[in-house]
């Protein structure tokens, strides 16, 4: 019933719209919602699934659909390899951060460049806006750079970031590649999007002086939300001679 479906998505869009459904609010049952349409729960989910693409809604596991607040724009500074994404008039995101001892296997021994099985230190980063889930980060780190103070427990983005910096010494060399694809299941669960919601992804591989890569990130941001910003500085040389 595709009709249905677009009534039943429209009339939603518009309580959304003119705030009878405000930002952050739980709407009805699935179940409720269904019967206040007189449509079956397969329709219903079909028409949320619409707003869910829209950015409108999001379903959280085990708890119901709700209406998204606005999203806070992500800008990812090329050649610093950081995230913009505060303003002062926003709260600070909150940073949850994995740590696993892992073992390099596939495209990993390729990005650091070391032999199959080399000890690694994954930090998975994920950012959240109240209870959303904002953006999402793979740091892969050779186990012999990090620092034992690294693997305490990270409670807030301010001494997250002060931390990581302590994995980057002075580098020779930042290689970013970015690229738009369409999420994996995974990250599109952990990130709370629609599978068919374009993901912005950065690869960022960072070596020292020597060479030697020191630390390998994968960056992965939904696209309705990220901008990438890469500044070029050129320097002009005005030491010219007069004849």
């Amino acid at each position: 019933m595709p009709s249905r479906r677009h009534g039943i998505a429209d009339d939603l869009r518009n309580q959304i719209a003119t705030g009878r459904i405000k930002a952050g609010e739980r709407l009805l049952s699935e179940t409720q919602l269904a019967a206040q349409y007189m449509v079956s729960t397969p329709t219903l989910r079909s028409a949320l699934a619409v707003l869910q693409r829209e950015g409108l809604v999001e379903k959280i596991h085990g708890k119901g659909n709700f209406v998204r607040r606005p999203l806070r724009k992500i800008t990812y500074v090329g050649g610093r390899g950081t995230l913009d994404t505060r303003t002062a008039a926003e709260a600070p995101l909150r940073l949850t951060v994995r740590i696993t001892k892992i073992r390099a296997r596939g495209h990993l021994t390729a990005l650091l460049k070391v032999p199959t099985s080399s000890p690694l230190t994954e930090f998975l980063c994920l950012s959240h806006e109240g209870e959303s889930p904002h953006s999402l980060a793979r740091i892969y780190v050779p186990r012999d750079l990090v620092p034992a103070a690294m693997l305490g427990e990270l409670p807030t983005c301010e001494e997250a970031a002060a931390r990581f910096a302590v994995l980057r010494p002075p580098s020779a060399e930042v290689r970013e590649t970015v690229s738009v694809r369409l999420p994996t299941p995974d990250e599109a669960s952990t990130l709370r999007i629609s599978s068919a919601l374009a993901v912005l992804t950065i690869t960022r591989v960072t070596a020292d002086i020597t060479g030697r890569v020191v630390e390998a990130a994968l960056l992965v941001l939904p696209g309705d939300r990220a901008d990438a910003v890469f500044i070029t500085h050129h320097v002009i040389d005005e030491s010219g001679t007069q004849g």
